[in-house]
């Protein structure tokens, strides 16, 4: 299924974002990048829509539709009806007209095929083969229930899509023809290679646009108007139920679209909550007409509404149909694999992520999971890591923090830009004497010290280093380095405590400077004696004097 949805792994950022929005949590986050499980997936494309950095794209087959048409065998196109919403301004023989130059030998509406599948609908309603009814005509639908939901299996109306319709009409009209099926979904693709010779090729509407770019082909103006057909509604929410004869009254008809809606009303129709209904079901918001791959910049749900149903028409085609057998789908239960954690393996995951009490899960859905015991039961499965956790890592960041903050032997104190104390550590508190920090938290730091230099910094934005201060009221000496920080507008203060330092220089300067007295007292009695006995002792006084020199300058240069 990842050959469907390929992934870029450069542009991932691990942002979680396709694991908030995924259905079915069919993400599994590993090496800082998402990587989609493919057991689980639905391809219901909703990840490669949300995702901001396009870290997915869809496969493109367009390489495969060309060797097709180089083999000279027909090469038939089956166009989904919500190509009008798609297109601006366009038929199905303009449509075909360019499919023409790209080398297609014909291009016919999947809506025929829509045709057969709502008249088969419509005989199962007839005949109460069913009780309740959901239709097929959405893989990705068919998927979920085939994979989270097989006891709904029994409700999935067994009929063929009408993509596999209308391919199938083709080729059994023109029996060496390829088929190639053009339209909004991811799912068709897997639905084409799951259902072996009857879809040859399945290209999105994003593969079509850019193809006809690089041959430069473009749309003719609309002449004139094809045929109408009411199952040109099908790509509308609602479209299958308007498309058909609803007339049985103890039958009730409803229309649900979007997969969250989808699954409550699955899990609705097991517990045995409804009955005697025919259910139109489609995975895409809006459905098809809201499909992953419609072109990806074109969001325009009232107006791609408005296309499709100016260009249906009250009454169906006119055509041929299938029979029951060629109609009949088998969608088979696919199992998952998945060895499910109990309680106890549940909790202790919970305590890694720091969460002790029922009280600390968030349930936040910052990791993409809906509560904490799910992103548990995600990380037993390999399918998500500890770090996922936004709450569980700013709180050990923050205690990261706070130890080294706390701990360091320096004063440091952290202020906006209205110098209102924002955090101060234990050392800070202490050079301060503040009894605890909430005591001035919040509060103007001009309570306890001077400002000036913070306001320096923020105007000049020329941080301070070690600036050598005496703060008089708390008899302290400090080492000053202040910072700006422009981008959070904080002022980081750090104070090094170095009176204790202070007073061993200021003693070791006393004792000098009594030192140098006595010398200079010595000095001078010695050279009141030379003078007396000068005559006497000749060159012996000048040596005297020049020692005694040499060692009051030793003593004062220490």
């Amino acid at each position: 299924m990842s050959d469907f949805l390929q992934r870029n792994e450069s542009n991932c950022k691990n942002c979680y974002k396709c694991i908030r929005h995924c259905p079915v949590k069919s993400i599994r986050f590993s090496d800082n990048k998402a990587h989609i499980v493919e057991d689980e997936c639905i391809l219901c494309g909703i990840c490669f829509v949300v995702c901001p950095q396009n870290a997915k794209n869809i496969r493109n087959d367009v390489g495969i539709v060309k060797e097709m048409i180089a083999s000279k065998r027909p090469v038939y196109a089956s166009i989904a009806p919500s190509f009008v919403a798609n297109y601006e301004d366009i038929n199905i023989e303009t449509m075909e007209k360019a499919l023409k130059k790209l080398g297609f030998f014909a291009a016919g509406e999947t809506a025929l095929g829509a045709t057969i599948v709502k008249q088969r609908y419509e005989e199962m309603i007839r005949e109460n083969s069913q009780d309740v009814i959901i239709s097929s005509c959405c893989h990705s639908v068919n998927t979920l229930i085939q994979k989270y939901f097989p006891d709904a299996l029994a409700y999935l109306a067994h009929v063929v899509s009408p993509m596999l319709a209308h391919c199938l009409k083709i080729k059994k009209e023109h029996p060496d023809a390829y088929t190639v099926f053009i339209g909004p979904c991811i799912s068709k693709k897997e639905e084409a290679e799951q259902y072996e010779g009857i879809v040859d090729c399945v290209l999105t509407f994003d593969d079509l646009s850019k193809w006809l770019t690089e041959e430069e082909v473009t749309f003719e103006k609309v002449s004139g108007t094809a045929e109408k057909g009411r199952a040109r509604l099908f790509p509308t929410a609602g479209g299958i139920l308007r498309s058909m004869n609803c007339d049985k009254e103890d039958y009730a008809y409803i229309s649900i679209d979007g997969i969250d809606n989808c699954i409550q009303t699955i899990q609705d129709v097991i517990a045995g909550n409804i009955s005697k209904c025919f259910i139109e079901m489609s995975a895409c918001t809006g459905s098809c007409i809201g499909g992953p791959a419609m072109d990806k910049k074109h969001r325009a749900p009232i107006r791609d509404f408005l296309a499709v149903n100016n260009y249906a028409g009250p009454k169906d085609f006119s055509l041929s149909t299938l029979n029951k057998a060629e109609l009949k789908k088998k969608i088979p239960f696919i199992g998952l694999h998945r060895q499910m954690p109990g309680n106890k393996d549940i909790e202790e995951i919970l305590k890694k992520m720091g969460k002790m009490t029922p009280e600390q899960e968030l349930n936040c859905g910052t990791c993409g999971y809906n509560t904490c015991r799910d992103k548990a039961i995600a990380v037993f499965l390999g399918k998500a890591d500890l770090t996922m956790c936004l709450p569980y890592l700013k709180e050990k960041a923050e205690s990261f923090s706070d130890n080294i903050i706390n701990n360091s032997p320096n004063g440091i104190m952290v202020l906006n830009e209205a110098l209102e104390v924002q955090q101060i550590n234990t050392s800070a508190c202490r050079i301060l004497n503040i009894t605890k920090a909430d005591d001035v938290l919040g509060l103007p730091v001009v309570r306890i010290l001077n400002p000036a230099d913070y306001v320096s910094v923020i105007d000049t934005e020329q941080n301070i280093y070690n600036k050598r201060i005496f703060l008089a009221e708390y008899q302290k000496y400090i080492d000053e380095i202040v910072l700006f920080d422009k981008n959070y507008r904080i002022v980081i203060i750090i104070m090094r405590d170095i009176t204790e330092e202070e007073i061993q220089r200021s003693k070791k300067e006393s004792i000098t400077r009594n030192t140098i007295e006595t010398t200079d007292k010595v000095l001078e009695k010695q050279m009141r004696v030379v003078q007396e006995i000068a005559s006497l002792l000749g060159e012996t006084a000048a040596e005297t004097q020049i020692a005694l020199t040499k060692l009051k300058g030793t003593i004062i240069n220490e």
